[in-house]
């Protein structure tokens, strides 16, 4: 069997309120296979999201190692850090964190300019990737005049622009209305069916049933994986 894509090894997390360190992860550790579709879930305060955010190399855990494709993200400044993000995961957030005076294809244009690809090429990606989630007649149409179903569609096409084989979702739906919601679900769905490693929070847990797995969390511990 190959080894797992992701390995989270006894993560620890603690925040400073105040001189008060309060603990939001507490001895964490799962595995996560090439191709699975993983769903994240606990109440509000669970850990979830620090979880995410430590697995995608956005937060650094207070003890503990993460390991994605074999490179352990502690060990890693940030340049690398950066680099393992920019070519290794695509990231779609419930806000959808576009550039608002970028229009749909430069927003995903964006991540290839970072990976230094020629204009041509990026250029050329992009259509082909605003044509996979059905917005190729919105490619210069900037945030403001699409709908939110849109804008998340921009953002999961901008999250592809590089080809990771990982994809980090935080409450991906969490700002649609339930069809909506769902047709965006459907899609990544589409995507892991074609090899994407999924790893995505959700509160919801109709969306939750997209998942292969899901992992549940409470006060920073698993219940079960």
């Amino acid at each position: 069997m190959s080894e797992p894509i992701i390995i989270v090894d006894d993560i620890h997390k603690s925040y400073l309120m105040g001189k008060e360190a309060v603990p939001a992860l507490r001895g964490v550790s799962l595995e996560i296979q090439r191709g699975e579709f993983v769903c994240l879930m606990g109440p509000s305060g669970s850990g979830k999201t620090t979880l995410l955010n430590i697995v995608g190399g956005l937060d650094e855990p207070s003890r503990g190692h993460v390991m994605v494709e074999g490179d352990n993200l502690v060990s890693l400044n940030e340049n690398e850090l950066a680099r393992l993000r920019l070519q290794r995961m695509g990231f779609i957030f419930q806000n959808y964190n576009l550039l608002g005076n970028f229009t749909a294809q430069e927003n995903v244009e964006a991540p290839m300019v970072l990976a230094r690809m020629s204009r041509r090429d990026r250029q050329q990606r992009a259509h082909e990737l605003l044509e996979k989630v059905d917005l190729g007649d919105r490619a210069h149409h900037y945030p403001s005049e699409l709908s939110g179903g849109q804008q998340q569609r921009v953002a999961i096409a901008r999250a592809l622009a590089n080809n990771p084989p990982i994809l980090i979702g935080d409450e991906m739906t969490g700002d649609l209305d339930s069809v909506t919601g769902f047709a965006i679900m459907e899609l990544v769905a589409s995507l892991n069916k074609e090899g994407m490693t999924v790893v995505f929070v959700t509160h919801d847990p109709r969306m939750a049933e997209f998942a292969s797995r899901v992992i549940e969390l409470r006060d920073g511990k698993l219940l079960g994986n």
